[in-house]
């Protein structure tokens, strides 16, 4: 599934680097600190590797 603004892309891509121990989780906030405690590896993979070109900047719910 991919992500739908650009804001979720980079917010995986920092709870992946924490998942894979690049980076302490204690960095992490909001968002990216949640996605890191539920989603898998493969999931925020998926998640960081969107193509940012043509998304918004943010998505409300």
């Amino acid at each position: 599934m991919p992500a739908k603004s650009k804001a979720q892309q980079k917010a995986a891509g920092a709870a992946l680097s924490a998942k894979r121990g690049q980076t302490p989780k204690s960095r992490l906030k909001g968002p990216s600190r949640e996605m890191a405690e539920s989603m898998s590896e493969r999931q925020l993979e998926e998640f960081a590797s969107t193509k940012r070109k043509g998304k918004p900047d943010r998505v409300s719910h």
